[in-house]
């Protein structure tokens, strides 16, 4: 029978051991570790909090952050002038749809919305809290050419955005969006990815300074006839620099929330992917990019056919990730809203009844549950635009 005495280790004998120094008991203690730790302001917990409670399973955003002209053009499709009551009464509509709040965790608003009441005098911030739903903002100031680049853009709004988020937090937002965007038949140049990734780091900083859980979108168009493959190249390497950019502005990996484009062909490539397909290579970039400590990625839809973008995000959550895997849908959600809607009152419940349709839907693709059986024809239209503007 083995002896259960204590045995001694023979520290020489091993490496790991032998060759440390150990100082002598008399000696200067040692020098004070520097500390490594991100700062986050005195919102730390609270951003956390935010951003679980939008990556909150079966849930996702609902993008309405559209500018003024981009929302009249929504309304110019179903013949309606671009005033603001129209406005007004469409992001009504939408915000105050009942049940949303189970299938929604966070809306983003434009900067008109955030001010916004219903008809009755409710703000559309307390009638989002009331239905569990976080309100964000949209803060950037749009794109504009880059000069150097080629024909490429870059992101305005870092100018007093400091001062502005504090105000939008005061307003009731508690999240906030900045979209740039990267054109792969434009290269893209390198000059243009590291201007996206250092634009979305300072707004990252800036808004955690002031209590708003950054969404981070570097938004790669689907304009081009590239294939998959070139998507994943270039995508991988907007997300590097991204998060070098990220770790330089000290920015708080667990508060922030993600955007990405899926990895997909470019929409005028000759072959389409599978939504199979399309998860894997996404699902590839994600794991050698995004840092588990990131709660949420909630993709965009880019133009997608409502079908479509619910399609793939079921695909890829068809097994664990390491982070809450969600949609932040604008359009692929809007799209069967505006069509029944058509600007009439007596079509409102059944424009919100679309609504609930398609965030359903989304929902179940988030749990990996969602079965495309029954959906109908108009949602499976594509909505790329070339070179689609918000």
């Amino acid at each position: 029978m083995a002896s259960s005495s204590f045995v001694k280790p023979n520290t020489l004998s091993s490496p790991w051991i032998a060759h440390r120094s150990f100082p002598h008991p008399s000696a200067s203690p040692p020098p004070p570790r520097v500390s490594f730790a991100i700062r986050a302001s005195a919102y730390s917990d609270e951003l956390v909090q935010t951003a679980k409670s939008i990556a909150s399973p079966g849930r996702g955003i609902l993008a309405i952050d559209e500018s003024n002209a981009t929302c009249g053009k929504r309304l110019a499709s179903i013949g309606l002038d671009n005033t603001e009551d129209n406005r007004q009464a469409y992001r009504q509509l939408l915000l105050t749809t009942p049940g949303l709040g189970h299938y929604i965790s966070g809306a983003i608003l434009f900067e008109e919305t955030l001010y916004q009441s219903t008809k009755d005098g409710k703000t559309f911030v307390d009638c989002l809290r009331d239905a569990n739903i976080v309100p964000g903002i949209k803060v950037d100031k749009g794109l504009s050419p880059l000069p150097g680049s080629n024909d490429e853009s870059w992101c305005q709004g870092l100018d007093g955005l400091a001062s502005r988020s504090a105000e939008y937090y005061k307003q009731g937002a508690r999240f906030a969006k900045w979209r740039t965007v990267v054109s792969v038949p434009c290269g893209p140049s390198a000059l243009a990815v590291k201007e996206a990734a250092w634009g979305l780091a300072r707004y990252a900083a800036i808004s955690q300074e002031n209590g708003l859980v950054p969404i981070v979108e570097p938004e790669i168009l689907l304009d081009g006839d590239h294939p998959i493959e070139r998507t994943l190249e270039v995508a991988e390497k907007v997300w590097s620099e991204v998060f070098f950019y990220l770790a330089q502005n000290n920015v708080m990996f667990e508060g922030i929330l993600l955007k990405p484009s899926m990895v997909t062909p470019g929409a005028e490539h000759k072959n389409k992917a599978s939504p199979e397909t399309v998860a894997d290579f996404t699902l590839t970039m994600l794991k050698r990019r995004v840092p588990p400590a990131v709660p949420g990625i909630m993709f965009l839809s880019g133009g997608q056919s409502e079908a479509e973008a619910t399609l793939n995000l079921n695909a890829m959550n068809q097994s664990p990730n390491p982070w809450h895997v969600s949609f932040s849908y604008a359009r692929a959600l809007q799209n069967s809203v505006l069509r029944t809607w058509q600007g009439n009152p007596e079509k409102i419940e059944a424009s919100q009844k679309a609504l609930l349709v398609r965030a359903k839907a989304n929902s179940l693709a988030q749990l990996g549950k969602y079965s495309a059986e029954g959906e109908n024809e108009d949602a499976k239209t594509g909505m790329f635009v070339k070179g689609y503007t918000y």
